[in-house]
């Protein structure tokens, strides 16, 4: 049975208990979440007395990072159940309170452990390896250690890091200012929807109405949003523009030789990965050519343009899918992956992990979380869609990737890099489809997946690769002198949608303009990641359907590793090398796969 239905949502209490989340697995009690707020507090003292002393011994140095662990996890422990209660109900004023106080402690913590990094690199390089050597249990820490090391050519002096840390607010002022106009400022104007009415166009409601049958309104509203923009396109390009500035001054004062590879050098990626990722997209650009082309097909239309990108080819099947049906989906979709990750993830279902319904209060959408000492938990607004089925398997791949890590890696390896935190979801998504593929004999519901499917790889693989590009070109316009303008942006991003997209729909003028509302932008050279880690899933899928067990086991290796090693080296335990073109090409293989499937459906 699902939760009470009704117009009204349910209140907390109202969700049967087999429905939500134990967060009692973490306190069981608010005066035990108290005690570990006091213990966080002492040891936040204690660890600033190591300041100045780090060099001194490989047992104080030991003793120091050993505490460093029990005080981040503790105070994440704190911060993770404050939160997830405030989750349940943002109007409940108990956890409100807990959060800011869990808020503010973390903030005092990281303060506290502030002078461990700067001490370490400060320590020659040969007396911290004599350290490692002669002590087993630093040898932990050797990865941590190599890792603040490999990165010591672009610290700078004490004083100029300090310059550098005060510079932070100026360095992200374009960031901020956008982040203010684009969330708070901007109005857009009134269109009307499918039945007349006026309504006002906001962020929030574009999607909808670019996915709307009535292609009038799919056209007002993408004029209405770009003209908008538009108005204010020398301001927007001025903000670009000045976050541009404010990576090639980072970029020159660290010493690296442009944006990219500063950007690049956190997770220890050659500029070599990105160029790669962008030349195997570019040579596989006919493939996106053909869904272009095959979605004018089925919209029965003349002329194809940009606003007719987001409309459903294929409706949704309207049957209703309960929440014990998506969980036996689920877990039969996963079968591949083995006995003992088929048993961990029942026992998942069964233990209190997930917190499934929609009620009153309850923060919205869905994410994977937890902490170290506990085991990881899965927030879901569940409505029985197909979308949800998926968003379950999306979830639960976080959340067994966080499982295996923790049960595996010490602290100080328990965090996986974004680079790669996208691959157990979308591996799970992907092994999930195919049995969903392979067990429909509904031809509306095999087109619908196939679509979800060919959608997938427009939005992760190709539009993220030609937002990397752009970044790619207007920096290396900037560190080459050139003047960035609204109108180079505006020439630019034309092009490349004119590339992507090919020769069979209308690259409307309107569209010049998007590059003035991507929030990513803003984080320069990130977007890459969504299409690596995509890559990487489906080829990991694809190994895992042919090889089977040798393919799983590589596969769990990779899910137990989490930040033990770079984002790269970790990969290549589940058979990926992503320094080479192979996994995007294997995933463009699954593509041409999937839309000779859909032309044959449409």
């Amino acid at each position: 049975m699902d939760a009470k239905k009704g117009k009204s949502l349910p209140k907390r209490e109202d969700i049967d208990p087999k429905y939500k989340w134990k967060l009692e697995d973490i306190y069981d009690s608010l005066d035990k979440w108290e005690e570990d707020f006091k213990k966080v507090r002492l040891l936040k003292e204690k660890i600033v007395e190591f300041a100045g002393k780090l060099g001194q011994s490989d047992d104080i140095l030991l003793d120091c990072l050993k505490l460093r662990d029990e005080l981040f996890s503790l105070n994440d422990k704190l911060f993770v159940y404050a939160r997830m209660k405030r989750d349940e109900d943002n109007a409940n004023a108990v956890y409100q309170e807990l959060t800011d106080r869990a808020t503010a402690l973390t903030t005092e913590v990281f303060a506290a452990a502030s002078f461990i990094v700067p001490e370490i690199i400060s320590i020659p390089e040969e007396t911290l390896y004599s350290f490692i050597d002669n002590n087993k249990e630093l040898q932990i820490y050797r990865h941590f250690i190599n890792e603040n090391l490999r990165q010591k050519k672009h610290i700078l002096s004490q004083r100029e890091e300090e310059i550098l840390a005060l510079s932070a607010e100026v360095g992200n002022a374009a960031s901020d200012i956008f982040t203010m106009f684009n969330n708070a400022d901007i109005k857009f104007p009134y269109i009307k929807d499918e039945n007349g009415e006026e309504v006002e166009l906001t962020k929030g409601r574009y999607i909808k109405f670019l996915e709307s049958k009535d292609r009038r309104v799919r056209k007002d509203a993408f004029h209405a949003l770009y003209s908008t923009y538009e108005k204010h396109k020398n301001t927007l390009a001025s903000m670009l523009n000045s976050n541009v500035k404010a990576n090639r001054f980072y970029s020159t004062v660290r010493k690296y030789g442009s944006c990219l590879e500063a950007s690049l050098d956190s997770d220890n990626i050659s500029t070599d990965v990105y160029d790669s990722l962008i030349d195997t997209v570019h040579k596989n650009l006919g493939l996106l050519h053909r869904y272009v082309k095959l979605r004018k097909k089925a919209l029965k239309l003349d002329e194809l343009h940009m606003y007719d990108l987001y409309v459903p080819i294929v409706d949704e099947p309207k049957k209703h899918i309960y929440y014990e049906e998506a969980v036996e989906l689920v877990m039969k979709g996963l079968s591949p992956l083995g006995d003992e990750y088929g048993k961990n993830l029942d026992n998942a279902f069964k233990s209190g992990w997930i917190d499934v319904f929609e009620n009153q209060g309850k923060t919205s959408g869905a994410y994977s979380w937890g902490a170290y000492t506990t085991h990881p938990y899965v927030l879901l607004n569940y409505q029985g869609t197909i979308n949800d089925v998926f968003t379950i398997a999306h979830e639960m791949g976080h959340a067994m990737h966080s499982f295996y890590t923790n049960k595996t890696q010490p602290y100080i390896y328990s965090e996986y890099k974004i680079f790669v935190a996208e691959v157990a979801s979308t591996v799970n998504e992907a092994l999930l489809m195919k049995y969903m593929l392979g067990n429909t004999d509904n031809k509306t519901e095999k087109a619908y997946l196939l679509n979800h499917y060919l959608e997938s790889f427009r939005g992760t693989l190709f539009r993220q690769v030609m937002f990397a590009e752009f970044e790619k070109i207007i920096h290396e316009k900037a560190e080459a002198g050139q003047a960035i303008t609204c109108q180079t942006l505006c020439d630019i991003y034309h092009q490349l949608n004119k590339k992507y997209f090919g020769d069979e729909i209308v690259i409307d003028r309107d569209i010049d303009m998007e590059w003035s509302r991507i929030p990513h932008f803003y984080s320069s050279f990130y977007v890459y990641k969504y299409a690596t880690g995509f890559s990487a899933a489906v080829s990991i899928s694809q190994q895992i359907l042919s090889e089977g067990r040798p393919a799983v086991e590589r596969y769990i290796d990779f899910l137990k590793s989490g930040g033990s090693d770079y984002p790269l080296e970790l990969l290549k335990k589940a058979g990926v090398d992503l320094s080479t073109p192979k996994p995007v090409e294997d995933a463009m293989v699954v593509f041409k796969e999937t839309l000779d499937e859909m032309e044959k459906l449409i």
